[in-house]
């Protein structure tokens, strides 16, 4: 599966949707995506913390859906998160993990996923309400859909090909930080 085409897929699903992405990558793609979206939280430098942040954003803004773009050698890094996601069980929260087997930023070493670590089995076990494992782009788009509809912790599991990020914008964090804020009503 692409991870850019992916996220374009996604974000136009989206309304006022808060969406958190993984430094890098993650990031890069969602700028693509959706150039200028407010309501994008862009992350740096925190490897393994956006499902902690995702779940803060979560429960205090019950209101909205909160969409964690993460990465799997994030997630390896932070597994505590899914135990303590399923176990605060936020209904609007949706999980992606953008899977490419591979630690890309750091030189493409291999990460446990590519040795057979099961992210989907352990969401299951942590008490996710809905996991899911799409094929490609279009099942992706679906399974999006629904988990936008429905009530969650949800997580989506999905294989990517390894690739860099596409978009540019600024790292400026105070920038990013009071565009954010701006975007989610929490700034005049």
């Amino acid at each position: 599966m692409n991870r850019l085409e992916a996220t374009r897929r996604l974000v136009k699903h989206l309304k006022d949707d808060i969406v958190v992405g993984n430094l890098g990558n993650a990031c890069n793609d969602l700028a693509a995506a959706a150039p200028g979206r407010p309501q994008n939280c862009y992350t740096r430098g925190g490897m393994g913390m956006v499902s902690s942040m995702g779940l803060g954003l979560a429960v205090a803004q019950p209101g909205r859906k909160v969409v964690i773009l993460d990465g799997d050698g994030s997630l390896l890094m932070n597994l505590g998160s899914l135990a303590t996601i399923g176990a605060m069980a936020p209904k609007n929260l949706i999980h992606v993990v953008w899977d490419n087997e591979q630690y890309q930023l750091t030189g493409g070493q291999t990460t446990h996923t590519g040795r057979g670590t099961d992210l989907a089995g352990m969401a299951r076990a942590a008490g996710y309400r809905q996991v899911a494992t799409p094929r490609d782009e279009d099942e992706f788009e679906k399974i999006v859909v629904e988990s936008l509809g429905s009530d969650g912790p949800s997580f989506i599991w999905a294989k990517v090909d390894p690739g860099k990020g596409s978009g540019k914008f600024s790292w400026d964090p105070v920038v990013l930080k009071i565009d954010f804020m701006r975007g989610i009503g929490t700034l005049e």
